[in-house]
């Protein structure tokens, strides 16, 4: 797991109080053990520089691990600050804590993940990488993913987080189709020519009706956007919208 200097494959921000951010037992150390190319602030120290400095560097924050000891609390105020830079809004965020803090941890705070310390460096490598895998987005011939949702069009099968999701032929293929050109408005017709087929005779309606169970059956997951007058749009990775 470990790689040769100048080339590690994950970058991560690392936020401590005081010195336990470079103790030699901490978050920061275990990952630069492992490879992972690291950069440490106080937490109350600019988000915003560090950023900077990662870009100039050529390296954008993939990661950030929030280590508060016995105040949680305060790693959560210094996560509300760093999820207003920007570039650190959608990154993944972990939170360490201590065996008589679990208790009190607010699901709510705004982390994606906890972890108990001590624990082994593979443990904090694994968990950011699930993470990374979670909120990442790709496309293959075979597979596209979208956030949390993964369409394999091999196996015509459509999953969330690993749970999967049974839909009809025709919701698959529609799900497909606006996956594998996201950030495209298509239009009602164009929809049902390039899914139904030319010889189809049913009406637009057909096309919102399969859109709905889409979004009944997928929730949240769908960035699927109605545009009046125009159609839909699967937004693409940043983009706002409505539904």
């Amino acid at each position: 797991m470990a790689q040769s200097p100048g080339k590690a494959s994950l970058v991560v921000l690392v936020v401590g109080h005081g010195p336990l951010v470079e103790s030699p037992d901490g978050v920061a150390a275990m990952l630069r053990q492992l490879g992972a190319e690291v950069t440490t602030l106080d937490l109350w120290d600019d988000f915003t520089s560090a950023v900077e400095d990662a870009k100039a560097a050529g390296r954008g924050v993939r990661a950030t691990v929030f280590e508060a000891g016995e105040r949680p609390d305060l790693a959560t105020a210094a996560l509300r600050a760093a999820r207003k830079v920007p570039e650190l809004a959608e990154i993944a965020a972990l939170i360490t804590l201590p065996p008589r803090q679990i208790m009190g941890f607010d699901p709510a705070s705004g982390f994606d993940d906890f972890i108990v310390v001590p624990c082994v460096p593979a443990e904090i490598y694994a968990r950011i990488r699930a993470l990374e895998w979670q909120r990442s987005e790709f496309a293959t011939e075979e597979r596209l993913k979208v956030g949390a949702l993964v369409v394999d069009r091999a196996a015509h099968e459509v999953s969330i987080e690993g749970r999967r999701v049974p839909l009809t032929a025709k919701e698959f293929a529609l799900l497909a189709f606006l996956a594998a050109h996201r950030g495209r408005v298509h239009t009602r017709e164009t929809l049902l020519a390039r899914v139904w087929g030319s010889r189809y005779e049913g009406g637009a309606r057909t096309v919102d009706i399969h859109v709905r169970r889409l979004r009944a059956k997928l929730g949240d997951t769908l960035p699927l956007e109605t545009l009046r007058g125009a159609g839909y749009k699967l937004r693409a990775p940043g983009e706002g919208g409505r539904r």
